[in-house]
């Protein structure tokens, strides 16, 4: 097995002001110190939050990263941020094709294979999330559901140098429910599959898996131990500095 590291990342959302963003990423900052070296902690806050925790987080380890990006450099996209924008900002990572973005903004995967593409022209590394619905689980396809969603959504030629991938089940975001730890390990093995699949043996190997959907401080040392979960992509818990790297510091 490669020697992937850790990725802790927080994704904010819509969430939070100047202050709180500053606040919380500078209070992320000073207790990064006791975060293992093998981990890699990532911040995610809304965009026009970038600067500030930019600010906090300058001169240490901890990373920047945006929640989405537009598929084009620039253009007439009112509202939109490209990716060339986010690296300006000093960004490292995006996440493209969230579960919330999938659903409430409609996107599909090709859509999401082009922001990834445009993440890695950007010289962003993109963090691609799929997911199943609470049906596609009951109807025991979750894993076919993912992989089909990686197949169509992972651009060629990468590998974990400039991408991630986040397993996010839709029924958990936001719920407080998670899967079991079966559940996890045989979706986080087919995505590796897939993955080496798509990409060949040693480049899909090297790729990060994160798990998301409703981590925290309590349940997150057993989804870390678990075989191929790389990492956790944090939603709720990472507006909280102590829960957050509570969740940091469960990796052993």
């Amino acid at each position: 097995m490669a020697d992937r590291g850790y990725l802790i990342a927080g994704n904010w959302k819509m969430n939070g002001n100047l202050e709180s963003a500053t606040e919380l990423s500078s209070a992320i900052v000073g207790g990064a110190s006791n975060i293992l070296e093998t981990v890699e902690l990532l911040l995610c806050p809304p965009a026009v939050h970038l600067q500030a925790t930019a600010a906090a987080i300058s001169g240490t380890n901890v990373r920047l990263g945006g929640q989405d990006c537009h598929e084009a450099e620039s253009g007439a996209f009112t509202g939109d941020i490209s990716a060339e924008m986010l690296a300006n900002m000093n960004c490292s990572y995006v996440i493209v094709g969230h579960s919330e973005r999938r659903d409430a903004h409609h996107e599909g995967d090709a859509l999401v294979w082009r922001k990834a593409n445009a993440a890695l022209r950007a010289g962003l590394a993109p963090i691609i999330c799929v997911g199943e619905t609470e049906q596609e689980r009951l109807s025991g396809n979750a894993e076919e559901v993912v992989a089909k969603q990686l197949k169509a959504s992972v651009p060629d030629g990468v590998d974990g140098s400039r991408l991630s991938v986040a397993y996010e089940p839709v029924w958990a975001i936001g719920s407080g429910r998670t899967p079991t730890e079966e559940e996890i390990l045989s979706v986080h093995s087919a995505m590796r599959k897939a993955l080496k699949d798509l990409l060949g043996h040693d480049a899909g190997d090297s790729i990060r898996l994160l798990y998301g959907g409703s981590v925290k401080p309590g349940n997150a040392a057993e989804i870390l131990m678990l075989s191929e979960v790389d990492g956790a992509l944090v939603g709720g818990a990472s507006l909280s500095a102590s829960d957050f790297l509570s969740i940091a510091l469960a990796v052993k």
